[in-house]
């Protein structure tokens, strides 16, 4: 399949606002979005049999019945438990921290900069280099409060506890987004979520958490954060009443109860040895001196390619049906930085044929 030349202006891809969801074109196979295809069975029914009821206001079961789940999970207590609408919405309620000094550690994901700016917070990008890793950052003393990816989005850069640890402070609180966690395995014992700070909550960590990501939910909104029963009263003053639906309520039950942590590790396992796939054929798509290169080693849903005209190659790939998520407007990145989604190793090797014929059709024209 192909599909006619776009129209977007190659500026638009710089926007800070910018999310994969505009590169997931209609008809286009996506690689664009990081959202595993759903929901899965036991999730759709479970939605479903809160329809008939959706006339009636969300009850004060349904908020216990998903906070003892998220508590649950993690070994946590569900006053260490703020239920969100979104993990997004995460970040927008840090500023009633009222923080003095913010530090992003990028390249990252860039919500957390854009609702804080708003919120008139003072922001500093910490801005790592290749390979990405958290023990370059040079966080200024001053700052209290800092926000790493832990796995970073785009990069897929998963840090060891330790380093993200070595960054607290007396008086500094640091913001992990474990949004991909639950979809992490140490390599070798192929231990699930090998560098998650949810079940230690160590003093002066505040985790965020989706289970938009890995459920197929990106339309209903829901996550939660975890951190000390003070923080999350300070998080809490002022919070509307409902701030959840009972659809989001009951899909947070279901996705981190014993049903949900298994489909979570299965899919993990199946995420790593796609994620292979799609690796190993990239590595082999070209000639070297295409430029084409995997960069750092991936450990999330998706892996980050440079190749020296991005931009381009994300149009040539657009013409033949697939759409792959620029980086153009990340911190730290730029338009040769690429973020594919992993996808079934059959859809992962139609991609690859597709950049192997973008790369030898512009190395024969050369």
């Amino acid at each position: 399949m192909s599909v006619g030349r776009s129209t977007v202006s190659r500026n638009a891809f710089f926007a800070p606002g910018r999310h994969g969801d505009c590169d997931a074109e209609p008809g286009l196979i996506d690689f664009a979005v990081n959202v595993q295809p759903g929901p899965p069975s036991f999730v759709a029914e479970a939605l479903r049999s809160r329809i008939d009821g959706l006339a009636a206001y969300p009850t004060d079961d349904d908020e216990r019945r998903a906070l003892t789940a998220v508590a649950a999970a993690h070994g946590r207590t569900v006053d260490e438990v703020l239920l969100l609408e979104g993990a997004a919405e995460g970040f927008e309620v840090l500023a009633r921290l009222r923080p003095r000094h913010v530090a992003l550690i990028e390249p990252s994901f860039t919500e957390p900069e854009r609702v804080l700016r708003a919120a008139g917070a003072r922001c500093t990008s910490v801005t790592l280099a290749p390979p990405w890793r958290v023990s370059q950052a040079r966080v200024p003393d001053d700052a209290d409060l800092v926000i790493v990816g832990n796995p970073t989005n785009p990069t897929s850069v998963l840090h060891p506890r330790a380093e993200i640890l070595a960054l607290r402070r007396p008086g500094r609180l640091v913001v992990v987004d474990e949004a991909f966690a639950d979809l992490t395995l140490d390599p070798d014992s192929g231990v699930r979520e090998p560098e998650s700070l949810a079940g230690m909550l160590p003093d002066g960590v505040i985790v965020i958490r989706s289970i938009t990501k890995t459920f197929g939910l990106a339309g209903l909104r829901a996550g939660y954060l975890l951190a000390a029963p003070e923080t999350i009263a300070r998080l809490s003053a002022g919070r509307r009443h409902w701030p959840l639906g009972t659809l989001a309520l009951t899909a947070l039950a279901a996705c981190v109860g014993p049903v949900g942590e298994r489909y979570a590790a299965d899919l993990a396992v199946r995420i790593a040895e796609d994620r292979t796939h799609l690796v190993e054929s990239l590595r082999a798509a070209g000639p070297a001196e295409a430029g084409l290169e995997v960069t750092a080693e991936p450990r999330a849903p998706y892996v980050l390619i440079r190749v020296p005209d991005g931009l381009a190659l994300k149009e040539a790939l657009r013409t033949r049906g697939f759409g792959v998520r620029s980086c153009a407007n990340f911190t730290g990145l730029g338009p040769e930085y690429l973020r594919l989604a992993v996808r079934s190793p059959d859809r992962s090797a139609a991609l690859v044929r597709a950049v192997q014929d973008v790369l030898e059709t512009e190395g024969d024209r050369s």
